[in-house]
C-alpha cells in the first residue's frame, strides 16, 4: 500500500509541477491580461512572444522546458530514494531496475497533462511542446537534442512555430525507436508526440489552408 501511494504522490507532484501556468502568469503580472483572450488563446511561449514580447517567451519557453526536466529528475531520484523506505514493499515483480523506468513514463504523461490540462486553468493551458522537450532531455538527451535540432532547422526556414513543433514531435518518435530506448521510454514518446501533435490540429488545418501565421505575424 506504501509503495503504490509514494508513486500516486509522485505523479501528483509531477502533475502540479506541469500545471504551473508560466505563460498565464506572464501576461498577468506584465500586462494584467488574461494571454487566453489574446491571439492563439494558448499559454504557450509562441502566444506570450506574439502578445507580450521575446523576452516574457524566452522565459516562458525557458520555465516551460525546465517543467519537463525536472519532473524527469525528479522521478529518477525519488523512486530509487523510495525502494529504500523499511516500510514499502513493491510487488514482488517489480525491481527497481524493472519499475523505474515505468515510473518516469508516468511522470512525463502526468507532467504533459500538467502542462495542457492546468487545473489552476479550469483544465486549458498550451500544447505542450516546450514541456515535452524537457522531458526528452532529461530522459534520452540524444532524443532531445535530435528533436530540437529539427525544430530550429524547420523554424528557420519556414519560420512557423506550428510546423516545426509537429515535425520536431515527428522526429522524436523515429529517433526513440532507432537509437533503442527502453520500451518505456519509447511507449511515453510516441505517446506524448502523438499528442503534441494532435494539440496542433488547429493549426495543422491552418497549414493546409495556407492560412498559419509565421513569425513576425498576427495569429489569425
Amino acid at each position: 500500500m506504501v509503495f503504490w501511494l509514494a508513486n500516486a504522490v509522485g505523479l501528483a507532484i509531477a502533475y502540479l509541477l506541469g500545471s504551473m501556468p508560466t505563460g498565464y502568469l506572464a501576461g498577468r503580472l506584465l500586462k494584467g491580461i488574461d494571454i487566453r483572450a489574446h491571439g492563439s488563446k494558448s499559454t504557450g511561449a509562441t502566444n506570450v512572444l506574439r502578445t507580450l514580447g521575446k523576452w516574457p517567451a524566452l522565459v516562458v519557453l525557458l520555465v516551460d522546458v525546465l517543467k519537463g526536466a525536472a519532473a524527469i529528475v525528479l522521478a529518477r531520484w525519488i523512486y530509487p530514494w523510495v525502494y529504500t523506505w523499511p516500510s514499502v514493499t513493491p510487488p514482488t515483480a517489480l525491481d527497481l531496475q524493472t519499475w523505474v523506468p515505468w515510473a518516469v513514463c508516468l511522470v512525463g504523461v502526468a507532467v504533459l497533462l500538467g502542462h495542457s490540462r492546468s487545473i489552476w486553468l479550469n483544465f486549458t493551458g498550451g500544447k505542450s511542446a516546450a514541456t515535452g522537450l524537457g522531458v526528452l532531455l532529461a530522459m534520452s538527451w540524444p532524443v532531445g537534442l535530435g528533436a530540437a535540432a529539427v525544430f530550429c532547422v524547420v523554424l528557420a526556414i519556414f519560420r512557423m512555430v506550428s510546423l516545426g513543433s509537429i515535425i520536431a514531435a515527428l522526429t522524436a518518435i523515429a529517433l526513440v525507436c532507432v537509437l533503442e530506448q527502453p520500451l518505456p521510454y519509447q511507449l511515453l514518446v510516441i505517446a506524448g508526440g502523438i499528442y503534441v501533435i494532435v494539440r496542433h490540429r488547429a493549426n495543422i488545418q491552418r497549414l493546409l489552408a495556407g492560412t498559419e501565421p509565421r513569425l513576425g505575424q498576427s495569429n489569425a
